[in-house]
């Protein structure tokens, strides 16, 4: 994440601050790194004259943690993706979005309308999905790309030129693709191996790093890198010898969504922004900059052609079954909440 410290600091620093924006037309959004387009902000601005104050994170456990830590009445909006939804929802941090306060709802894909993490959409719009997988400089490294041993056994070669992200629920829930456990597993035998396996690989990696997965790679400090495939596409626009895996074992998929929180200072203008979104053209604009797709119908006419056809979106016939980040029950996540803890000392 990049780290904690700033993120809380943000957030508290924006305590005042928000409460003033209620009354001067703001909107106080707490969102992804480099995750939309700044002349998409303003063109938010210029329809609605609504000004919008933006702070970011690298991460959904940061992200949860700055909100928890006191930042709840300070943003108005956040943009996890599909676990922290649920888990945001179960701890009372959202609001209802009640029906018809959204015009343009009807625009949301079918497949994303009732998606298991908020049944119905009563507290979130779809944003942006893909996958989280790892990508590998082929000018640096010529063996087989698509294996999680890259990240969790690598070569003697790789060793300690390999960056993971700084994501709980990514890490592990690949850790445990590799290991073919279940990602919430209660079994004694099953967690003792993950933590003794994560914490052998560990051994390996150079660093842990969301908001630089790409930096690491293009100028070649790392050889391999865990990374988002838009990411990874941008990765590769600036190194061409990036080339984004897809692992026999499997890989991670996500929907990132844009949750309405819970005592929102700016909550009218919160569902301006939202409906801005919804309207095929704006969201299109995110996903031509981010290189993701998208959950709203109608936005494919407005997509850079490129993008539908780009590698990092279209996995191979080898390719292990993508899944999503599981919400594990108090107990069993406890002792995953541990094994991160070790794994980051």
């Amino acid at each position: 994440m990049k780290n904690l410290m700033k993120t809380s600091v943000a957030a508290f620093a924006l305590t005042i601050g928000a409460n003033a924006a209620a009354a001067e037309g703001e909107l106080v959004l707490y969102h992804w790194f480099e995750y939309i387009p700044q002349d998409l902000l303003d063109k938010f601005t210029e329809e609605t004259g609504v000004e919008v104050t933006m702070d970011t994170y690298d991460g959904n456990e940061a992200m949860l943690a700055t909100l928890k830590a006191g930042a709840i009445g300070t943003y108005d909006l956040a943009v996890p993706s599909d676990y922290m939804v649920s888990i945001m929802a179960g701890e009372g941090m959202l609001d209802t979005i009640a029906d018809g306060e959204l015009k343009n709802k009807g625009n949301i894909e079918p497949e994303w309308a009732d998606p298991s993490f908020d049944p119905g959409r009563k507290h979130s719009i779809p944003y942006q999905w893909g996958s989280t997988a790892f990508s590998v400089d082929t000018a640096v490294y010529s063996g087989d790309i698509n294996t999680t041993d890259l990240i969790f056994n690598p070569p003697a070669e790789l060793s300690g030129r390999i960056n993971v992200v700084d994501s709980q629920g990514d890490v592990l829930a690949l850790a445990s693709l590799h290991m073919g456990i279940p990602q919430c597993s209660t079994d004694r035998d099953q967690l003792k191996a993950l933590n003794e396996m994560v914490q052998g690989a560990k051994a390996h990696w150079a660093s842990f790093n969301s908001d630089t997965a790409k930096e690491v790679l293009v100028a070649g400090d790392v050889t391999v890198g865990m990374i988002y495939d838009g990411f990874a596409a941008k990765a590769r626009s600036e190194r061409e010898s990036l080339q984004y895996a897809f692992p026999t074992q499997g890989y991670i998929a996500w929907m990132d969504s844009v949750v309405l929180l819970k005592d929102a200072p700016n909550r009218d203008n919160a569902l301006k922004f939202m409906d801005f979104l919804l309207e095929p053209e704006n969201i299109a604009a995110v996903s031509n900059f981010a290189r993701y797709n998208n959950g709203v119908s109608g936005s494919s006419e407005f997509l850079d052609q490129d993008l539908v056809t780009q590698p990092e979106s279209n996995p191979h016939d080898a390719a292990g079954t993508p899944v999503f980040v599981e919400v594990c029950d108090e107990e069993t996540q406890a002792v995953y909440d541990q094994i991160w803890t070790n794994l980051k000392k």
